[in-house]
């Protein structure tokens, strides 16, 4: 059963480890993107391994009420053919809900010659502009005006190629400019781009429907515009993000923990980060092993300098993992500096696991020290973001005595019935109201 749509909080009893397989969800953060790349063309496209997730269904039923026919093939794959796209403005309310609603832009702009876009929603982590989506469009041919409370952008004929520099290097922006570049008349580089794994996979399904990309996972795309885009067939791939948080849920709470058919390049330094926090992960195959019962110690620095786990820009450590890390600092050996470089409000979390007992200090809204190992003991608290919710939920699992993490539904926006999966693994978790 589809639990994402339920909300209501988690309750959860800790100290069960965290064992077995289980097998990745399809990458959020390529879902959505691939979801609005649809609407570029007429005929039915089919993703597979689509995550049953609150923010996917929330784009499918965006989707949906601008006229795309959507279709299922068993749990895992939709189909979505945009060839009746309206030209209706998209539900307001329903694109404010999700920040990805912006992907829809160049589609809308493509097939309607309009896009009137409400502020996107999603997480509050922070500041996240959309300047960068908005100068990019523009410079391939959009006529962008800027409201107190929507985005309403034209397009007079077709997107012109030309050169695009982003100002900074955007998961979002990039594949905004990707799919607008993809159908425009000439051809396009676009340079300080993004390449994380999300953007690459939106670029092979580009290039599946016959779009010409060159330089896909590099920061410099050069794209040949086509109107002869085509239906096609993609497998989305594994989400690294929460591969990620299983690896921390397994040694956090001592379990041994197998997760198949995993993408090497992907995890290449999530893997190493880990390590520095005491994390040992193996390759076997395809598969990739956690194994049980791990002394966790904190790697310090050569001359005994203090360790710091910072995010970056792919191929650097994804900013989505940092609250994981940082819990799972918080069960180590060791003293570790946590720099959240890109949002400014996504360590505010912290004073939950101060609540349940970890040794934190919140120097900064960037930086927080950790000292472990903490005992966690069970709270009651309440989830403000995806990445902190599972985070608190990671504490939960490894704390001593009965959690209540509020606002599930924050959750259930990134990671695919979760509840069910965990207690699947072993632990003790039940959904409360």
């Amino acid at each position: 059963m589809d639990r994402t749509a339920e909300g209501g909080s988690f309750v959860v009893e800790g100290g069960a480890p965290i064992t077995g397989t289980v097998e990745p969800a399809g990458n959020k953060n390529e879902a959505l993107p691939a979801l609005a790349a649809t609407l570029l063309l007429s005929g039915e496209t089919v993703l597979e391994r689509m995550p049953r997730i609150r923010d996917a269904r929330s784009m499918i039923e965006l989707l949906s009420r601008l006229g795309v026919k959507i279709g299922y093939e068993g749990e895992q794959a939709v189909s979505l053919d945009a060839s009746d796209l309206s030209d209706r403005d998209p539900d307001a309310s329903l694109a404010a809900s999700i920040r990805g609603s912006f992907l829809i832009a160049p589609g809308l702009l493509h097939r309607t010659g309009k896009a009137i876009l409400p502020r996107p929603g999603g997480d509050r982590i922070g500041r996240r502009r959309v300047d960068t989506h908005l100068l990019a469009l523009k410079a391939l041919g959009a006529d962008v005006e800027v409201t107190s409370s929507e985005y309403r952008l034209q397009l007079k004929s077709r997107f012109c190629g030309t050169d695009v520099f982003l100002d900074e290097a955007s998961v979002m922006a990039t594949e905004n400019a990707v799919m607008a570049a993809s159908v425009a008349d000439g051809s396009t580089r676009i340079l300080n781009a993004a390449c994380e794994p999300h953007v690459q996979g939106l670029c092979r399904l580009l290039v599946a429907m016959g779009a010409r990309i060159e330089g896909i996972g590099t920061n410099c795309l050069e794209i040949h515009g086509t109107d002869d885009l085509h239906p096609a067939r993609h497998a989305i791939a594994p989400d690294h993000i929460e591969i990620g948080s299983f690896i921390a849920l397994a040694a956090m709470t001592g379990g041994e923990l197998r997760i198949p058919d995993v993408v090497e390049d992907d995890l290449r330094m999530i893997r190493m980060v880990f390590r520095r926090l005491g994390v040992d992960t193996q390759l076997e195959g395809g598969d990739l092993l956690v194994p049980g019962a791990q002394d966790l110690v904190i790697q310090e620095d050569l001359h005994g300098a203090v360790p710091k786990v910072d995010d970056a820009p792919w191929p650097g450590f994804p900013a989505d993992l940092t609250s994981i890390a940082l819990v799972l600092a918080t069960q180590a050996r060791g003293t570790v500096l946590i720099h959240e470089k890109m949002f400014e409000s996504r360590l505010f979390f912290v004073d939950r696991l101060i609540t349940m007992g970890a040794r934190v200090v919140l120097c900064d809204p960037h930086r927080a020290l950790v000292v472990g190992p903490s005992e966690l003991h069970g709270a009651e608290l309440a989830s403000p973001d995806i990445r902190a919710g599972m985070a608190l939920l990671a504490a939960a699992l490894c704390a001593d005595g009965t959690s209540e993490i509020k606002n599930a539904h924050q959750v259930d926006r990134g990671y695919e019935n979760i509840d069910e999966r965990l207690r699947g693994l072993g632990a003790r978790i039940e959904r409360g109201n």
